[in-house]
């Protein structure tokens, strides 16, 4: 493949955050790449040619505007017919000026060294900057305590044997163990600092397991907790009777007020099984959609969503630099930039075109979900597409890989209207979009204390006519993270 056709695939395949990311890449790397934004606002100001004052104001050194005046100086009074580039006076001061690496020079105002766009999404100081981990808060919590030296390294210890959900890692024994060899650490002193780690920000921290970080949360409750007595009792003893939903065993075992029993199932549900996820970072995902899709006139229309990506040209000011017949390697460097920022658009453009392409034929083939909704989504195949549109089906596969379309619905992944078909019995086929979407439906609808279970489910669908196994039920109810119908029952009493 050529390096053309290359490129054109990798810009092809990238979501709007990652291609944002290349973009602003090839802008810091490739003097020629400008964006039309600044290039518009230099033409309103009213400026035709590079302004020294503007050089000098943004630089803030008046020698250096001096110097850049004189090389510019110079550079007009050359003649046409000599090379600017080669050595000689005008030459050598251009290029001790003109250095393409001096960030702090700027051209002109269409310069593409100052590249701080709005478009780029996100501020790089929140996207850059180290997030606060669960060890660095209870260190934070831990400096704020008077500790000897001894306790300190017993905190430091058990501190660094939390894992990120805010369980222990190691027993209590081994903590000791790994102390004792060192310092003489008795069991007691581990256990005292372990159970001061336990009060620190999260409640429920440095727990053994499930049961023990729900105890830690209970006792930190106000005594007067309503409930908080029979739920301290179903943690500590039959807790996994709540696990598995066994409600009738529970009020067989507790004998206890049915209120009293619900009130107190809906204290623990209140409580955080994973108290360490408050404090650890999760990775941020951006999700910018790419198409927009509006109803126009009764018809449903797509548009490229242009605020997302900056628009791009080739820079004049250095275009015009460029003299024909100069092998100079300055000329050269010039030249190559302005061969691979005309490829470069050529490429983003061609991705928009196929992007708009593929987006307006899904458009054609599913207007029944855009007018009723998952119920009415057809069965699709990126075959279907590939064949329309006379591409590869690895294409489309490029083209709907991270690539979202904003609709009246919300904002779906072009992947989420391809699906396979499942046949009915009057001959026709139904898609799987269609099929969990009824089984969301049955779901959602089923009694409380009373869940359908898969059979049942299979059965209703076949009623409706859409023939589907029982395994193929649980296979589409797991992607739709679904429990199974034992652990949907209330745990209301």
């Amino acid at each position: 493949m050529t390096p053309q056709l290359q490129q054109a695939i990798r810009l092809l395949q990238l979501s709007v955050v990652d291609l944002r990311a290349e973009i602003q890449s090839a802008l810091d790397s490739n003097p020629l790449l400008d964006t039309v934004d600044q290039e518009e606002s230099f033409a309103e100001s009213g400026d035709a040619e590079p302004n020294n004052e503007d050089v000098s104001n943004s630089n803030g050194s008046e020698n250096e505007s001096d110097q850049k005046t004189q090389a510019g100086d110079e550079l007009t009074q050359t003649n046409d017919t000599d090379n600017v580039f080669e050595q000689g006076t005008a030459g050598d001061e251009l290029k001790e000026d003109y250095r393409w690496d001096d960030e702090s020079y700027i051209p002109s105002p269409t310069s593409t060294n100052n590249r701080d766009n709005d478009w780029s999404g996100m501020e790089l100081e929140t996207r850059n900057s180290t997030p606060t981990t669960l060890h660095d808060h209870l260190e934070w919590q831990m400096r704020m305590l008077p500790l000897s030296d001894n306790d300190r390294l017993i905190a430091e210890t058990i501190i660094e044997a939390i894992n990120e959900d805010g369980y222990l890692t190691l027993s209590i024994d081994d903590i000791t163990q790994s102390l004792a060899a060192t310092n003489e650490i008795d069991r007691d002193e581990v256990v005292a600092m372990l159970h001061q780690i336990q009060s620190f920000d999260p409640i429920g921290i440095a727990a053994e397991d499930v049961a023990d970080s729900l105890q830690i949360q209970l006792r930190h409750l106000p005594d007067d907790t309503p409930f908080l007595e029979t739920a301290m009792t179903i943690v500590d003893k039959h807790l996994d009777l709540v696990a598995h939903r066994d409600l009738a065993k529970l009020k067989r075992v507790l004998k206890g007020n049915p209120a009293a029993l619900s009130g107190a199932i809906s204290l623990i549900q209140s409580l955080n099984p994973r108290p360490g996820s408050i404090i650890t970072p999760s990775e941020t995902r951006y999700i910018i959609p790419d198409i927009t899709v509006k109803k126009i006139n009764n018809k449903w229309v797509a548009h490229l969503n242009e605020e997302a990506l900056p628009k791009l040209e080739v820079n004049r000011y250095y275009q015009s630099l460029i003299r024909r017949g100069d092998n100079s390697t300055d000329n050269r460097y010039l030249k190559e930039n302005l061969q691979e920022a005309r490829w470069y658009i050529k490429s983003l453009q061609n991705r928009h075109d196929t992007l708009m392409n593929v987006a307006n034929e899904i458009i054609k083939r599913q207007q029944a979900f855009f007018e009723k909704g998952d119920d009415a989504m057809k069965p699709m195949v990126l075959h279907d597409i590939a064949e329309a549109l006379d591409l590869h089906e690895s294409t489309i596969s490029r083209v709907t890989t991270n690539k979202y379309m904003q609709t009246p619905a919300g904002v779906f992944e072009l992947k989420y209207f391809f699906s396979s078909h499942v046949s009915t019995t009057d001959g026709g086929t139904c898609s799987a979009t269609a099929i969990r979407s009824q089984i969301r439906k049955l779901v959602s609808s089923e009694p409380v204390g009373k869940p359908i279970s898969d059979n049942r489910i299979a059965e209703l669908l076949s009623q409706q006519g859409i023939c589907v196994a029982r395994r193929t039920v649980a296979k589409y109810r797991e992607l739709m993270n679904i429990p199974p119908s034992n652990m949907r029952k209330s745990l209301t009493i």
